[in-house]
């Protein structure tokens, strides 16, 4: 991949551990709207939501995230651990 491919994809993200389960991602805010999620591990077995997902048969390449992320994601906003750009 070239560098200016990987600074594209990369650049901005931060990591960000779920409040609720502690497992970590990396974000960046595009926009008030857009949140890029990168996950680190295999979200089927570090977060509790997609494994329960998982074990019931559902495809978890679908969801985008949890809510307990969501939440963890709208207060690091709140305490200014993640920024929207202007």
């Amino acid at each position: 991949m070239k560098p200016e491919t990987v600074e594209f994809l990369t650049a901005g993200l931060r990591p960000l551990a779920c409040r609720t389960c502690g497992t970590t991602v990396l974000v960046k805010k595009n926009s008030v709207q857009h949140t890029s999620i990168q996950w680190t591990t295999d979200a089927a077995k570090s977060c509790p939501v997609f494994a329960e997902q998982a074990a019931s048969g559902a495809q978890t390449a679908l969801l985008d995230t949890c809510a307990n992320l969501s939440d963890s994601i709208d207060a690091a906003l709140k305490d200014g651990l993640l920024e929207v750009p202007e």
